[in-house]
């Protein structure tokens, strides 16, 4: 319930060398929309958490019901979100409403590990309010509210200009140490959906232009 959706990729892959082919886009809507404003986020290398309000009590979860979470990771979102006191913050801000926080845990122990924090973190880059995915300015603000960190904002632009932004290997904005991010996340600036009712959103991973002719 409430798991999060898949992010396709921009381009097509080749069947037979297994890369990319700019420019062949994965969906005509993208595709449609490749010269409007896109908002690109840092795409984190962790592992996908859900923070969720039924409008009675706060719950934690993975990517699936059934994926299991570091005993760390679990204990730091307790501290944050658990708890009575924790619940009425909620009910405060959303009364019965139902929410689900999407966010990230990332740090020492996960994926990458200490290159992002030498503890484990968690780090919020999308709100679900009943279906409707929440704008930009809406989930700053709930971070804000909750005093934990959003994923940033690295560029705003066509999907070319996402495309360009990430041959050039760009640094990590929330990593300690040097390091290349893992990608971008991409969504219109406007939130839009598919005729099929899918969410508009894209995902650009710098390991898969590293052996193109390009660079």
């Amino acid at each position: 319930m409430n798991e999060y959706h898949k992010i396709k990729n921009i381009f097509e892959r080749d069947h037979n060398t297994k890369k990319l082919i700019e420019g062949k886009f994965t969906d005509d809507t993208i595709e449609f929309l490749k010269d409007n404003i896109w908002q690109f986020t840092e795409k984190v290398d962790g592992t996908n958490i859900r923070i969720i309000w039924d409008g009675h009590k706060v719950s934690f979860a993975g990517r699936t019901d059934k994926a299991q979470m570091p005993a760390e990771l679990s204990n730091l979102l307790f501290e944050w979100f658990g708890g009575e006191e924790n619940e009425q913050l909620f009910e405060q801000k959303f009364g019965a409403t139902p929410i689900v926080l999407y966010g990230e845990g990332y740090g020492k122990g996960i994926q990458n590990g200490g290159v992002y924090y030498d503890k484990q973190a968690f780090i919020l880059f999308d709100v679900k309010i009943n279906d409707n995915w929440q704008p930009r300015e809406s989930v700053e603000d709930i971070a804000n509210y909750f005093q934990i960190n959003v994923v940033p904002i690295v560029l705003e632009g066509t999907l070319n200009e996402g495309v360009e932004y990430i041959k050039k290997k760009p640094f990590s904005k929330i990593a300690q140490e040097v390091y290349v991010m893992e990608g971008v996340v991409g969504r219109p600036k406007i939130e839009l959906k598919d005729r099929c009712s899918n969410r508009v959103i894209v995902k650009i991973k710098v390991k898969d232009f590293e052996y193109n002719d390009f660079f």
